[in-house]
């Protein structure tokens, strides 16, 4: 069975649940391994790449390319 089928066959199983514990764990096992996944895929920043990008910032103030807290705080609030 490929990927697509088992997921399509989890969700039906799934749907059928009326156990909201079983559930529960579900929601608790995916949130958990989802960020096991994410935490294995970060890797170190070297020390070149960490001086490249405070460089890359430090140009960026200097010639404008920044936004203010308070204006984008004002931005996201305009999107809800």
């Amino acid at each position: 069975m490929d990927l697509e089928a088992r997921k399509i066959s989890f969700v039906q199983e799934f749907l059928r649940l009326q156990n909201e514990e079983i559930v529960s764990g579900l929601e608790e096992l995916l949130r958990k391994r989802k960020i096991e996944l994410i935490e294995k895929s970060f890797k170190p920043m070297s020390k070149e790449q960490y001086d490249n990008e405070i460089d890359q910032a430090m140009n960026d103030s200097k010639n404008g390319r920044v936004i203010k807290a308070t204006d984008l705080k004002a931005k996201i609030q305009k999107w809800s």
